[in-house]
């Protein structure tokens, strides 16, 4: 069997963070309900597709999946398990906002299957907490960790953000203190990006142009000052013995986010729920993004319901693994870009490697090509290079 992972999106949330463009909102009881139903639906109709598959992953995004009630998450998961060739010991993980999972409620998860927790705290600093609109203090971040770990899960993720309006190193430091405390396995640092369509955007848009041009910025960290705020995480966290297994992702030894890792790898994955993206055969598929549009299709049965489909292609296959797998700190694996498009790569990019290896942005050890840590610093210009 190959292996595969699911994603199940859901969009549900109290309120919307000012930064957030996922596709989420605040819906009532009824929609949840019809969404649970549509997505049980959904599962089960492709279920047929994935009878070859074995599921390494299951992941719950959003949103916030632990704001839906634990009736419906329930129904859903059993969903999952009973119509999939789940794993065993496959990871199962649920993204958690810390104002939204009691105790009783992780119990519940775990009880269930649910293996792995993804807390998203984004800053120990009430005031950085108020700026990014999120719901929860930091206090009620701890108190769900702790929740955490008494309800039996012994891999959890922290979620924490650089680049915030008025961050400086030493609120980072800050964060970074009281996270490590702590103790989780797994601890994501992202940069914060700026999205059109959010209050953000609206807020920050002539701030970002002016750091994207190294000009003196308003509010937002500039470019030196976010590379600074990027690296001072780093050191920290690889000082305390995290290994850094992926530009933004550091983990405990052999707790790396096996879901991740898939994306970046491209195990082929299939994605249910609103907007849900799926990666099967080498075609891309696209639920969605209405709500209306989503539940009225599932509940008139009108499959395959997915608005884009697009082929991948050879040219698009290669520069994917090239720029998604370096993002790794691993690198990629010469031998296997052979085995997958059945040319060397330095046929096909012998040229860019002789290039950015002499610039010490990349480096060649044992069959693997990697990013340096002077490659890392400036790795959105390194990888573009690998687009044809």
């Amino acid at each position: 069997m190959t292996e595969a992972e699911l994603y199940i999106h859901i969009p549900f949330c109290i309120r919307k963070c000012l930064y957030c463009d996922f596709l989420s909102g605040s819906y009532d009881r009824d929609i949840r309900k019809r969404y649970t139903k549509a997505v049980i639906t959904e599962l089960k109709y492709q279920s047929m597709r994935m009878s070859d598959n074995l599921i390494r992953s299951v992941y719950f995004g959003g949103g916030t999946p632990t704001f839906l009630e634990e009736e419906f998450f329930e129904k859903i998961l059993k969903t999952v398990f009973k119509y999939y060739h789940v794993k065993e010991g496959a990871e199962i993980t649920i993204e958690c906002n810390p104002a939204t999972a009691s105790e009783e409620t992780l119990k519940k998860y775990r009880s269930l299957g649910v293996n792995r927790i993804s807390i998203g705290l984004q800053s120990a600093n009430q005031k950085e907490l108020n700026t990014l609109g999120r719901i929860h203090s930091f206090q009620e971040c701890v108190n769900t960790f702790y929740y955490a770990r008494h309800a039996g899960f012994t891999n959890i993720n922290v979620d924490i953000m650089t680049g915030i309006p008025g961050q400086s190193v030493s609120t980072l430091k800050g964060t970074l203190d009281e996270v490590i405390k702590l103790n989780p396995e797994h601890i994501s640092c992202y940069s914060l990006i700026i999205e059109e369509g959010t209050v953000f955007y609206e807020k920050y848009h002539e701030d970002e142009l002016l750091r994207e041009k190294g000009l003196p910025t308003k509010v937002l960290p500039s470019s030196d000052e976010e590379y600074d705020l990027y690296n001072t995480a780093r050191e920290i966290l690889i000082s305390k013995g995290y290994g850094q297994y992926e530009i933004s992702n550091y983990a405990r030894f052999g707790k790396s986010c096996i879901h991740n890792i898939g994306y970046w790898q491209r195990v082929p994955y299939y994605g249910a729920g609103l907007g849900a993206a799926s990666l099967i055969d080498e075609i891309r598929y696209k639920n969605p993004s209405e709500m209306d549009t989503y539940l009225k299709k599932i509940e008139d049965y009108n499959f395959p319901i997915y608005s884009e489909a697009e082929i991948v292609t050879k040219q698009a296959q290669i520069e994917e693994f090239m720029f998604l797998g370096l993002r790794m700190t691993e690198g990629i694996s010469e031998k296997k870009f052979l085995e997958n498009f059945e040319v060397p790569i330095s046929e096909v990019y012998g040229d860019i490697i002789k290039e950015l290896s002499e610039s010490g942005l990349l480096e060649e050890s044992e069959g693997f090509l990697r990013l340096t840590k002077r490659g890392m610093d400036v790795s959105n210009e390194v990888l573009s290079r690998f687009l044809f």
